[in-house]
C-alpha cells in the first residue's frame, strides 16, 4: 500500500496535478495561458523530489555532480532556465515569423499567393493545395516553422472564398504533423532511424506512403469539424482583417510578382532544405574530407542554414517587398514592425510557459515510470511501440522525447528478437505514436493555437482529436502492411 508521502511524490500523481491546474485554470478559471502555465510549472516543481531531479539528471547522462547542482537549483531558477532555453528555441523564429506573415499580408504577398492556388486548383479543392503543400514542406523542416509561413496564407484564402478557415488551418497541421513524424529528413524520424538502425531509402518511402493515408485520415477529420464548427478568421495586431479584404479588392497589377510574393517564404525553405540535404543525405567521408570549393560551400549552407538565419534571411526579404509595395505610403516601417512584434511577444511567452511547464514535467522522472510500467507488458511489439510513445508524448509534451523513449526501450528487440516483420514498422509506430496527444503542456500546442487564433477549446476539440485520429489510422495501416508485406 502507498504510503501519503510516496503518493504525493509519484510522477503519476505530479502529472495529474499538473494537468488539473493548467486545463482547469485555462478553461474554468479563464485565466490567461501564460499564467496558469507558470502556476502549472511551479507546482510540478514545489512537488517533484531533490532525488527525482537528482535521477533525471543520471539519466540525461549528466555527471553526478552536475545532476546533483541540478537538484540543488531553486524552483524558480529550475523554471526560469527551462522558460529560457524553450524561449532560445523558438524566440528569434517566432518574431521573424510574426514579421514575415504580417508584411506578406500588407505587402499583398500572401493575397498573390492565394490567387495563383485557386487559379490552379479551383476554390473546392484549395484545402487539398494546402494539405498537399504543408505535407513536403513539412519534411525538411520543422512542424513550427510550417505553421508559421502557411497560417498568414490560411487567413488570407478564408477570407478570399469567404469559409472553410478551419478547414484550411486543418489541412496545414494534418500534412505538416504527418510528414514531421514520418519521413526523414525531418529531424525526429532521422533521429529514430540511426536509433533502430532502419535504412534512410527505405523510411523516407514507407514514411512518405504512411503519411499520404493518414493525412488523408486526417483531412476526412477536417472536413466533417469544418462543417460542424464554424470558426471565423479573427482580427489579430498581424493579421487585421481590414488589411486581408482591402487586398482581395486590389486588382492584380497593384499586387507583388507571384516571384516576390513566394521569396519570403522560399527563401527560408530552400536555405534549411540544403542544411538538411549536406548534413543527412550526404555521405560521410564526402563532408569529413572536402574539397576546398565544397568546404566552403558547406561553411556557407551551415551558416545560412540555420533555421534562426533562415527566418532572419526571408523576414528581410519580406521587408524590403513590403517597402517597395509600400512605396507611396506614408506610413513607416516602425508601425508594420511593432504591431508583427507585439503579437509576436505574447506568442513567445505562452510557448516558454509551455515548455518550462513540460520540462518540469520531465524532471519528475515521469518518462522513466513509463518505461516500468510498461516493460513486462505482454502486447505485440508494433501496438507496444505506439502505446509508450504515445503514453510518454501525452504525459510530459514533447515528441523528441517520446521518440528517444521508445526507440531506446524497443531498439535491442528490433535488433535482436528475430522478428517475423522488418523493424521498420516499429519505427513507423513509433513515429505515429509521438503525435499523441497535443495538449497544453506541448509547445507546439500554444505556436498553433496563436498562430491560427483558435481559441484552447476550439484547439482541443479539432486539432487534438485530428492528431489521435491520424495516429491510430497510422498504427492500423501498419499492422495491415506488416501481415502482408512483412519483409518489405
Amino acid at each position: 500500500m502507498m504510503s501519503i508521502t510516496q503518493l504525493i511524490a509519484d510522477p503519476i500523481f505530479i502529472l495529474l496535478i499538473g494537468m488539473f491546474i493548467v486545463v482547469g485554470g485555462i478553461i474554468g478559471m479563464k485565466l490567461h495561458p501564460f499564467l496558469a502555465l507558470l502556476l502549472g510549472a511551479f507546482v510540478v516543481a514545489w512537488m517533484t523530489p531533490a532525488a527525482a531531479i537528482e535521477q533525471f539528471g543520471l539519466d540525461k547522462g549528466l555527471p553526478a555532480d552536475a545532476a546533483l547542482q541540478l537538484s540543488e537549483r531553486s524552483i524558480g531558477e529550475r523554471i526560469a532556465v527551462e522558460f529560457g532555453n524553450t524561449c532560445g528555441k523558438i524566440g528569434i523564429l517566432i518574431a521573424m515569423a510574426a514579421i514575415i506573415g504580417k508584411c506578406m499580408l500588407d505587402s499583398g504577398a500572401a493575397e498573390k499567393i492565394v490567387r495563383s492556388m485557386l487559379r490552379m486548383t479551383g476554390i473546392e479543392r484549395a484545402p487539398i493545395g494546402f494539405l498537399i503543400s504543408s505535407f513536403f514542406i513539412g519534411i525538411p523542416v520543422f512542424f513550427d516553422t510550417v505553421i508559421f509561413l502557411m497560417m498568414p496564407l490560411a487567413k488570407t484564402m478564408s477570407m478570399r472564398i469567404g469559409k472553410n478557415y478551419l478547414l484550411l488551418v486543418l489541412a496545414i497541421l494534418a500534412g505538416a504533423v504527418m510528414a514531421n513524424s514520418l519521413v526523414p529528413p525531418a529531424p525526429g524520424p532521422l533521429f529514430l532511424v540511426g536509433e533502430m538502425q532502419i535504412p534512410i531509402g527505405l523510411m523516407m518511402i514507407a514514411g512518405a506512403l504512411l503519411g499520404i493515408v493518414t493525412s488523408a485520415s486526417g483531412y476526412l477529420f477536417a472536413t466533417w469539424a469544418n462543417r460542424r464548427w464554424t470558426i471565423p478568421v479573427r482580427d489579430s495586431l498581424d493579421a487585421r482583417l481590414e488589411d486581408i479584404r482591402s487586398n482581395a479588392e486590389k486588382d492584380d497589377k497593384q499586387l507583388p510578382s507571384l516571384g516576390w510574393s513566394l521569396l519570403p517564404v522560399l527563401i527560408p525553405l530552400v536555405f534549411i532544405c540544403a542544411h538538411t540535404f549536406v548534413h543527412s543525405l550526404l555521405p560521410a567521408e564526402t563532408i569529413a574530407e572536402p574539397s576546398a570549393v565544397l568546404s566552403a560551400t558547406i561553411s556557407l549552407i551551415n551558416f545560412l542554414g540555420d533555421k534562426n538565419i533562415a527566418l532572419i534571411a526571408g523576414g528581410l526579404v519580406a521587408l524590403i517587398l513590403l517597402v517597395k509595395q509600400k512605396r507611396e505610403s506614408k506610413e513607416g516601417m516602425t508601425a508594420f514592425v511593432q504591431a508583427a512584434l507585439m503579437s509576436g511577444g505574447g506568442i513567445i511567452l505562452i510557448t516558454s510557459a509551455g515548455g518550462a511547464f513540460g520540462s518540469m514535467l520531465q524532471y519528475t522522472g515521469i518518462s522513466s515510470t513509463i518505461v516500468e510500467m510498461t516493460r513486462g507488458y505482454q502486447m505485440a511489439l508494433i501496438p507496444l511501440a505506439f502505446f509508450i510513445a504515445a503514453v510518454v508524448r501525452t504525459a510530459q509534451g514533447s515528441a523528441t522525447v517520446a521518440l528517444i523513449t521508445a526507440s531506446g526501450i524497443l531498439s535491442g528487440m528490433a535488433n535482436t528478437g528475430h522478428l517475423e516483420y522488418h523493424h521498420l514498422y516499429l519505427g513507423l509506430a513509433i513515429g505515429c505514436g509521438a503525435k499523441l496527444v497535443p495538449w497544453m503542456n506541448d509547445a507546439g500546442f500554444w505556436i498553433v493555437c496563436k498562430m491560427s487564433n483558435l481559441t484552447e477549446q476550439e484547439a482541443l476539440k479539432t486539432f487534438m482529436p485530428m492528431s489521435i485520429i491520424m495516429g491510430v489510422t497510422g498504427l492500423i495501416v501498419i499492422l495491415v502492411a506488416a501481415q502482408l508485406m512483412p519483409l518489405i
